[in-house]
C-alpha cells in the first residue's frame, strides 16, 4: 500500500516475497524442446523450440493459422503434445495439468466475473490458489494498485471502461505471484489510442513484478513495444527469433521482412543492387530497403546512391508522407518522406529522384528475387 514498505506487511509479501529484502524478482526459465502437436490428425507444431531467460517478456507473432497461439497453449497445459518436452527451470512440467503449473493467464475476451466486483474477480483467483480469506483482500488491493487502479474494489464489473477491465484481469493473473504470465491477445479488444497507452503500461508492471512472460499478438508495433524479444511464426515452425530491433535491422528470410513492417525488395547481381547500381557486399540475392531508409535526392548528399522512379500514390499520414513509387525494372517502392515535403512535389505521376540515406551496409538476403517476391505477397497477403 502507499507509503507502507512490503517488508511491514507479511500479508503482501505473498506477491512479491523478492520485497523483503531488496533484491531481483525470483523468475522461472522457461524451455520448449522440439514440441510437436497434432489437432484433428493435422500437425500443428512441427519441433517447436523456445528458451526463455527467467523474468523475459517473449511475444509469439504471426498471421492466423501460424501456431502461436497453440504454442502459448502448450505452455499453459491446455493443449497436449505428442512429442518434445516444456520444462520450467529445469522441471518438465508436460504431464502437469493447467491447475498445477503456477501460471497467471490473460485471454483476448478478459474472461471476467460479470456478477462478481472488482475485487471479487481478484480473491477468486487467490480462492482457487487456497490463500487464507483473511489475506486475499490486501493482496486484490495491491494488486490493484499495480495495475494503477486503487480504490476500484468494490466496483462492479459491468461499471468499468475496456481499458480498465484489461486492468483487471492483468491483476487477477498477478495476484498469486505466478512463476510464467501468459497473455493471449490481451490487447485485441481495445481501440488503438487506448491500445498504444496499455502496450506501455503492461511492459511496466511486467518489469515491476519481473515475472518471465509469453504473450500472443498479430500486432507487429505491439510486439516491437513490449517484447525483450520476438519470435515470428509461420506454418507451425518458428521463421525468425530475435530482438526487436534486429528482427527489422536483420530479417533473416523475406517473410520476416515483410511481416514485420514495410520493406522494398531489389535484386542483387554480381555485387550490385538494382535500381540503385550501387556495390553491396553480397554477390547475388536480394536486399531489403527500408522505407525510411529513402529520401529525396535534393535533400541527400551529392554522392548519396539514387534512382528514379514515378509517384503513385502519396499520403499525408501525419509524422510522415507515405510515397508508392514505381520504378521500370525494380516494380512497387515505397519511401517515408517528413511531414513537411511541399506536397506538389510528390504528387501522383511525379517523377522524384531518391536517395538512400545513411552509410550503413545493405542487409542482403540469400532468397534470389523470383523466389523473394513469392514469399513477399504470401507475407502481404496474410499479414
Amino acid at each position: 500500500m502507499p507509503g507502507v514498505p512490503l517488508t511491514m506487511d507479511p500479508i503482501l509479501l505473498r506477491l512479491w516475497p523478492h520485497a523483503a529484502d531488496g533484491t531481483e524478482p525470483v523468475s522461472v526459465r522457461v524451455s520448449l524442446d522440439d514440441v510437436r502437436v497434432v489437432l484433428g490428425g493435422a500437425e500443428i507444431l512441427h519441433g517447436v523450440s523456445l528458451d526463455l531467460a527467467p523474468g523475459e517478456f517473449l511475444t509469439l507473432l504471426g498471421p492466423s493459422g501460424s501456431g502461436k497461439t497453440t504454442t502459448l497453449n502448450v505452455v499453459a497445459g491446455l493443449v497436449p503434445t505428442v512429442a518434445g518436452d516444456v520444462r520450467f527451470d529445469d522441471t518438465s512440467v508436460v504431464d502437469r495439468p493447467s491447475q498445477d503449473r503456477d501460471i497467471g493467464m490473460v485471454f483476448q475476451s478478459y474472461a471476467l466475473f460479470p456478477h462478481m466486483t472488482v475485487g471479487g474477480n481478484i480473491e477468486f483467483a487467490l480462492h482457487a490458489r487456497k490463500v487464507p480469506r483473511s489475506e486475499r483482500r490486501a493482496i486484490a488491493e495491491r494488486a490493484l494498485e499495480l495495475v494503477q487502479l486503487p480504490g476500484m474494489h468494490g466496483r462492479p464489473i459491468a461499471s468499468l471502461s475496456g481499458g480498465q477491465q484489461q486492468r483487471v484481469a492483468l491483476a487477477r493473473a498477478l495476484a498469486p505471484n505466478p512463476s510464467v504470465l501468459l497473455l493471449d491477445e490481451p490487447l485485441a479488444a481495445l481501440d488503438k489510442q487506448l491500445r498504444e497507452l496499455m502496450q506501455v503500461e503492461i511492459k511496466r508492471i511486467q518489469r515491476e513484478v519481473g515475472v518471465t512472460t509469453v504473450a500472443v499478438t498479430h500486432d507487429q508495433t505491439e510486439a516491437m513495444t513490449m517484447s525483450d524479444r520476438v519470435a515470428i511464426m509461420r506454418e507451425g515452425v518458428i521463421e525468425q527469433l530475435d530482438t526487436p530491433e534486429m528482427l527489422y535491422r536483420r530479417p533473416a528470410t523475406v517473410f520476416a521482412a515483410r511481416f514485420l513492417g514495410e520493406a522494398n525488395l531489389l535484386p542483387v547481381g554480381e555485387g550490385r543492387l538494382a535500381g540503385f547500381d550501387m556495390p553491396v557486399q553480397a554477390r547475388e540475392g536480394t536486399a531489403v530497403i527500408r522505407p525510411e531508409e529513402l529520401t529525396l535526392a535534393a535533400t541527400a548528399p551529392a554522392d548519396a546512391p539514387r534512382m528514379s522512379v514515378q509517384v503513385t500514390t502519396a499520403s499525408f499520414q501525419g509524422s510522415r508522407y507515405r510515397l508508392e513509387c514505381e520504378h521500370p525494372s525494380c516494380g512497387p517502392i515505397v519511401a517515408s518522406l517528413p511531414p513537411d515535403t511541399p506536397a506538389g512535389a510528390i504528387g501522383p505521376g511525379v517523377r522524384v529522384e531518391l536517395a538512400r540515406s545513411g552509410n550503413g551496409p545493405v542487409h542482403v538476403l540469400g532468397e534470389s528475387l523470383p523466389e523473394a517476391r513469392a514469399e513477399a505477397q504470401l507475407a502481404a497477403a496474410i499479414s
